[in-house]
């Protein structure tokens, strides 16, 4: 048994929550709770600021994006110190005066590009020794901070990858990864006092977007939000065979929402769901194993995705609608089958329910409501798109004053319609006598408001994230002061001065909940950037790629595995969005590079989700896996054990990159809306196939070789063009020269497939594959490829070659060169359709269906005769 398990379940997720996500220390002294109540709140009300149009408004509190960054990292370790103690044996009960000084040392170093910020510019590349003592110090207290808040994992990688920047040069490690090494100085130059490190891309996206969308997913459970998800999912499901474990699945994918944190999500959803799962016959192990799984599907599921979704837009260059729309498939079908995976242990056990739903009819039903919610939900965006241009272009400048006053109107309705029944619940025993689905669904129907603006502005207006994260949370502000007031006046009660005080009250306390959320989250922002600093100062990703290569030999298949296996190394430990920055800027380039080399040409976003899905896959594995030390805290149960069952049911969701690598029609990417229908629900049967080969359970309990069929089928089902390869070549060929004719011709949004031949930096000459997208049509080829690729050839003796690359652009990203020749292009060739597969695939399911039927009924028959 655990530490944390011997104090008691609540004592023990109180600690794992605090020592995870807001910080273990709780004050005695008025000062010290203050600090912790006040700092945080300040920082909220910072980032609100900064979001805002009033700093332009008032022409006070403009700061750049690098200032802004340094502010919102001071603010991250100054509160990393004070709330999170710095050892086990360190009290909890104050914070000690050598802490103060220490993490105001800290916050003065993190927010000096702030209050520095013109003497570091005019110092550029030559720093003095201010700014050399300043940066070295704030490294060193910023790797502090996050291993507090985070633990060492984190902290050691970073520390691994500066070993690396100084002692990279030393003539002991072997040639291939040795480089010329940096000076103290240009190191913490590099790291510190440009943006190519703590102060870039990450933490800019943390300040920016991630903080006020924990925010708001703070808010939004303050009001009340997480415990209707929660209730309304036990309400659907509750009454199905193990349906409080299917509750779990679908109430994980809800709060996810809410949560971009695993572990959170694990003790929110898990403090009800895993008693009710034991109680129904789950054992402790898999109680815990299918909420730990079912949260960690969380933070891949869109549209906040552990706020990736925003990083993965400045990492790959597309839109957010294009993020959303890759990552939507693999999470609904991974969700579904996760589902099925309870129905088939609950099936095992025995287990009945009060409602005996025929699996296929409840798979039916399941993809019905799926359906059928993004209808209505798209259809909704959609409406609100279509009377806002009405509006507009009628009321022309009044025109927002008029939507805010329908706003208000709809708003103020729902609230009377959740007042006429009582409010829910928060207690667990009041999850065995739930009213009524209709019933719960109106008590907060006004909590899907802020969710659909939120995606309104999105999806629709396509505004930035950090300013509809800003709206919706303004707009939850407003709901926290007046749901309560508004409910009181409609059920006729008094007392509305009360109410609004409590209004105010939880509007404080979520601001505070979403401030400390983001504590260990921003410093992890900034230590990533440490790890990125090191990789941009010394191309060890170029390291990164002969290493996997020389582990493969380079067969594909093993390089996809080896680049799985050390992704969800470097992902232990790690909060999501550090994960991901770690994991995409060490491995991204190698799938590429590795990939181009063996003929696997994929779209970059494509790559950024096969690494970071085997990433996140680290959360639940074991030793280091977070969650299920969680779950394990509720289920009383041995959490290695917990660790490697949840690890078992989520290997549908390590089996989703393999197969979107070499199918991207699994993302959605160049699918219309009518085959992306046709994608999921051939994806979803594939998915559900593997489940049931992967449990050995199908209709009855599974024989070896009913498995191994049901395995195959899903194969073929996921990758029909496999076989269809082997008949028939994929691509046909053509020179090289007609380049220019074959961009002027191709469809806006389309990409060309070239090969090219050259010699890198390091004199290895490479002969890859690579998609070259190209612009808007109406121009001539040379100007597409620019647009679309940012590439320019030149043509010398009937031969193409890379004359100029944009900096940052699509090419360069993908590792092309200058002066490599374009030797041929290869375009689809003319043959059978793929789906053509599908067929033998359905025949042998059928098969086995047939044999599973015919046991059944004679079993079914032997016991009606006993």
């Amino acid at each position: 048994m655990t530490d944390a398990q011997s104090k008691g379940p609540d004592t023990a997720l109180q600690d794992i929550v605090a020592d995870a996500d807001t910080g273990g220390r709780n004050p005695d002294d008025a000062f010290g709770r203050a600090a912790l109540w006040y700092l945080p709140l300040v920082w909220a009300i910072y980032q609100l600021w900064i979001a805002s149009p009033l700093p332009f408004m008032l022409g006070m509190g403009v700061w750049n994006d690098t200032q802004t960054r340094a502010i919102h990292l001071g603010f991250a370790v100054l509160l990393a110190f004070l709330a999170f103690p710095g050892l086990k044996s360190s009290p909890r009960n104050r914070i000690p005066a050598i802490t103060w000084a220490v993490a105001i040392v800290a916050a003065i170093a993190a927010s000096y590009l702030w209050w520095d910020y013109r003497g570091v510019a005019q110092r550029t590349g030559a720093p003095n020794t201010t700014d050399v003592v300043i940066a070295g110090i704030g490294i060193v207290l910023l790797m502090e901070a996050a291993r507090r808040s985070l633990g060492f994992p984190l902290m050691g990688v970073a520390l691994f990858f500066l070993a690396y920047v100084f002692f990279g040069s030393w003539s002991g490690l072997p040639e291939v990864v040795q480089w010329k090494g940096a000076s103290f100085e240009k190191a913490m130059s590099h790291m510190w006092l440009t943006t190519e490190g703590v102060f870039g891309v990450a933490l800019g996206v943390s300040s920016g977007f991630v903080f006020l969308f924990v925010l708001f997913g703070a808010l939004l459970n303050q009001a009340g939000a997480g415990n209707y998800f929660l209730k309304l999912a036990f309400a659907a499901l509750g009454h199905l065979r193990g349906g409080p474990a299917k509750a779990a699945v679908i109430a994980s994918a809800a709060t996810g929402l809410i949560s971009g944190s695993s572990i959170a999500n694990v003790v929110t959803t898990g403090t009800f769901t895993i008693p009710l799962m034991k109680k129904v016959g789950f054992p402790a192990t898999k109680a815990g194993a299918i909420e730990v799984s079912s949260s960690i599907n969380g933070v891949l599921t869109p549209p906040v995705m552990g706020a990736v979704a925003f990083l993965m837009t400045e990492y790959v260059g597309i839109s957010y609608v294009e993020v959303v729309k890759t990552a939507i498939v693999p999470a609904a079908i991974s969700y579904v089958a996760l589902v099925y995976i309870v129905h088939l242990e609950a099936l095992k056990m025995g287990m009945t329910g009060t409602s005996r739903m025929h699996p296929v009819k409840f798979i039916l039903g399941a993809i019905f409501i799926i359906a059928i919610s993004i209808v209505i939900a798209g259809g909704t965006l959609f409406l609100c798109g279509f009377l806002v241009d009405v509006i507009s272009s009628t009321f022309g400048g009044a025109s927002l004053w008029v939507i805010l006053s329908i706003m208000l109107v709809a708003y103020i309705a729902a609230v009377r319609y959740a007042a006429q029944g009582p409010d829910l619940d928060m207690s667990i025993d009041s999850m065995q006598h739930l009213p009524p689905t209709r019933e719960i669904f109106k008590t907060g129907v006004h909590y899907l408001m802020p969710i659909l603006l939120l995606m309104y502005l999105l999806m629709i207006e396509r505004k930035s994230p950090g300013l509809s994260a800003f709206w919706s949370t303004i707009f939850m502000l407003f709901i926290l002061l007046t749901q309560n007031p508004l409910k009181a006046f409609f059920r006729g009660e008094g007392e509305a001065l009360r109410h609004v005080r409590e209004g105010l009250s939880d509007i404080a306390e979520g601001m505070i909940a979403g401030a400390r959320n983001m504590i260990g989250l921003a410093a992890a922002m900034g230590v990533a950037g440490i790890i990125v600093g090191a990789v941009t100062l010394t191309g060890i990703g170029q390291v990164m790629a002969e290493f996997v290569e020389f582990l493969s030999g380079g067969n594909l298949l093993a390089m996809l595995f080896f680049v799985a296996v050390i992704s969800i190394i470097l992902g232990m430990g790690l909060p999501t969005t550090a994960n991901y920055i770690v994991v995409s800027s060490l491995m991204a380039g190698v799938v590429v590079e590795l990939g181009a080399q063996s003929g696997l040409i994929v779209p970059l976003v494509a790559v950024h989700m096969f690494v970071f899905y085997f990433g996140i896959m680290a959360d639940v594995t074991p030793p280091v896996g977070l969650a299920s030390f969680a779950a394990a805290a509720i289920s009383k149960g041995d959490p290695l054990k917990t660790g490697f069952q949840a690890f078992f049911y989520s290997i549908r969701t390590a089996l989703l990159p393999f197969l979107f690598i070499f199918n991207t029609d699994l993302l959605l990417i160049d699918v219309g809306p009518v085959q992306a229908i046709f994608v999921f629900i051939v994806a979803l049967i594939a998915m559900l196939l593997f489940a049931a080969g992967t449990m050995n359970y199908f209709m009855v309990k599974s024989r070896l070789y009913e498995s191994a069929v049901l395995l195959f089928a899903a194969f073929m089902l996921f990758q029909p063009g496999y076989f269809l390869n082997r008949i028939a070549p994929e691509f046909e060929t053509m020179p090289g020269t007609q380049l220019f004719e074959m961009a002027q011709s191709a469809e806006s949004g389309a990409s060309l497939r070239v090969r090219l031949v050259g010699e890198n930096l390091n004199g290895d000459m490479i002969d890859a594959r690579y998609l070259l997208p190209v612009g808007d049509a109406g121009a001539d080829g040379v100007t597409r490829l620019f647009d679309g690729a940012g590439i320019e050839f030149r043509e010398e003796d009937d031969r193409i070659f890379v004359d100029n690359l944009n900096f940052g652009g699509p090419a360069e990203q993908l590792g092309i060169d200058f002066d490599w020749e374009i030797v041929e292009l290869e375009v689809e060739a003319d043959r059978i359709p793929k789906e053509v597969f599908y067929l033998p695939a359905f025949l042998l399911v059928g098969g086995v269906y047939l044999l599973q039927m015919g046991r059944k009924r004679k079993h079914e028959a032997k016991e009606a005769v006993a």
